[in-house]
């Protein structure tokens, strides 16, 4: 996640009749922003937002850039600043866990100018990728001596059953004019997205969209046995998974894998004693179906817990939920909450 930051190059459209090309022109910069994944959220929380920063939670960005303009002139050979225009543009993207169709809502602010910054006026355009096309809905040619409004509606084309889009992002072009001078330009680009249908059937379409940088997470809280291993191991220094400053585990789609992890941690048969209470299912820490399972972490970072088979089936139905609801894909990031 970050923004692509273009300098003004120089524009394709012809210079104003009677203006040199090199003699007058807009210059465009905008703030460099990082990304951060916010707090673990519900579908429904929108992300905060920051300046400088594109924040996100699993269903919720907010980017917030500034831009700056140099209205320039050469005079004898030497750029000089007539003028310049200072604003921000906050973007709030919310995308839908039942739809690969979603919207934004995005504010350019009033400009602080000087000289001849004010009256330069801004066109706004929008492009993605992975079958997702943007529509900019905003009042174009506006100039930026007041606070604009504008929206991004998104359609993506119908997603088959078990299909996973491509990562995209979209990115924002922004074309500055102002009579006398040659445009100028800035992009920058939005957070990654990705939209899948892969728990769709031929009976259910069960499209939706997701930040796939942003963790979720699936509770262990109820599962009595399962939640207290975990919890013994956190207890011994053991921190992967942990949403209390631990790093994340990753979701892993491959069966065959999956099996191996399992088999490298779980002996085949449950020891005597906890055959005599009957937990005789081996419930594996971190999960065979994550990059970090198996034997891929040290001895001191994993556990396995001996419980009965009904609670570890009551855990496979839990986290196939907590999948389908979160759109949780392939090396996707998420924690593991207990009690």
């Amino acid at each position: 996640m970050g923004l692509l930051i273009t300098a003004a190059a120089p524009s394709a459209t012809a210079a104003p009749a009677g203006i040199e090309a090199s003699a007058a022109q807009l210059r465009v910069t905008v703030g460099s922003a990082k990304g951060k994944a916010g707090a673990l959220a519900t579908p429904t929380a929108n992300a905060t937002c920051t300046i400088n920063r594109i924040t996100v939670n699993r269903f919720s960005s907010c980017e917030w850039v500034t831009v700056h303009v140099d209205v320039i002139r050469v005079v004898n050979g030497r750029p000089v600043i007539e003028g310049t225009a200072d604003f921000n543009v906050k973007h709030q993207m919310t995308l839908k866990t039942n739809s690969a169709n979603w919207g934004e809502k995005f504010t350019v602010s009033k400009a602080k100018t000087t000289g001849k910054g004010k009256g330069v006026r801004v066109n706004i355009s929008a492009t993605s990728g992975g079958g997702t096309k943007p529509t900019v809905k905003f009042p174009q040619g506006r100039t930026l001596d007041s606070v604009g409004n504008g929206t991004v509606s998104y359609k993506s084309a119908a997603i088959a059953p078990k299909k996973i889009k491509p990562k995209a992002k979209t990115t924002y072009k922004y074309t500055f004019t102002k009579a006398g001078y040659r445009p100028g330009g800035v992009s920058y680009a939005s957070a990654t997205y990705r939209c899948d249908n892969y728990y769709g059937s031929s009976r259910t379409n069960r499209s939706g969209c997701a930040f796939p940088e942003a963790p979720t997470a699936v509770s262990m809280v109820g599962l009595a046995r399962i939640d207290e291993g975990i919890r013994k191991l956190r207890a011994r220094g053991g921190h992967y998974g942990d949403p209390n400053g631990g790093k994340p585990l990753h979701w892993m789609i491959n069966k065959t894998q999956e099996g191996k992890n399992r088999a490298a941690v779980c002996p085949r048969s449950a020891p005597a004693d906890m055959k005599r209470v009957g937990r005789t299912s081996c419930d594996e820490y971190p999960f065979a179906s994550s990059y970090e399972g198996g034997t891929h972490l040290p001895a001191n970072q994993r556990t396995i817990t001996w419980v009965k088979v009904q609670e570890n089936k009551s855990q496979g139905g839990r986290i196939t939920a907590w999948r389908g609801q979160m759109h949780v894909m392939d090396r996707d990031p998420f924690y593991v909450i207990t009690s």
